[in-house]
């Protein structure tokens, strides 16, 4: 199994563990819910779904208005079918919940795993925060040592690009940084701040924001 189909894997089984869907509703939930799947599509929904279905996860069952699926009949369509998290699939998707492991700090993983912190216990969400935290201060050290190599060869745009990209990774360890000391003190999640730079901007995921500009000829490494 590729790492980002389990992601949807993971996904799926969280949404519908919240209530049953048929595939659009799927589909819309986790375009709109999950920025990590903003392009995909239904080829890529559906045999996920049928994985699941023969894994023993979930459940397929007909659209609940008998009206609506003779309609669809008669006009030649298929009628919805709703997909339900089996007894087993609640228990598999609990496992994963419970999962911690390196696949679980990475980028795409991890903004699936937070979509699902509210299904989640606070000793994993600590965990796997600490872990996200740890591995972006790894990445902004590397990034930090390869500007501090380079930067008497990059042009103004692409020492920019470099900068752009340090401080959006600084901003994420910020917002980290708030989050673990928001578990740890057992505040609202609602009242922590989220990602922030120094415009004032927030709102959406990490890697959705930009950063402010800075002046290239400002030769001072972050």
């Amino acid at each position: 199994m590729s790492r980002r189909s389990g992601i949807l894997e993971f996904a799926v089984l969280g949404l519908l563990r919240e209530s049953p869907m048929h595939g659009y509703e799927l589909r819309k939930r986790l375009n709109t819910s999950l920025g990590v799947f903003r392009a995909f599509s239904y080829g890529t929904l559906y045999p996920c779904l049928k994985t699941l279905v023969a894994s023993g996860w979930l459940i397929e069952e007909p659209g609940s208005a008998p009206e609506d699926a003779r309609a669809a009949s008669l006009a030649g369509r298929r009628a919805k079918i709703v997909y339900r998290l089996t007894a087993e699939g609640k228990e598999h998707f609990e496992e994963l919940l419970a999962h911690t492991g390196p696949d679980a700090w990475e980028d795409e993983h991890f903004a699936a795993r937070f979509a699902f912190f509210g299904q989640t216990s606070r000793d994993v969400r600590m965990r796997v925060l600490e872990g996200r935290r740890s591995r972006l201060e790894e990445r902004l050290e590397k990034m930090r040592a390869s500007l501090a190599r380079t930067r008497e060869r990059l042009d103004d745009y692409t020492l920019e690009l470099q900068r752009h990209g340090m401080e959006s990774v600084e901003r994420e360890v910020r917002w980290l940084n708030e989050l673990i000391e928001s578990e740890r003190t057992g505040r609202d999640m609602r009242n922590a701040s989220a990602p922030q730079d120094t415009s004032g901007e927030t709102g959406g995921t990490p890697r959705d924001r930009g950063s402010s500009r800075t002046d290239p000829s400002d030769d001072t490494a972050k």
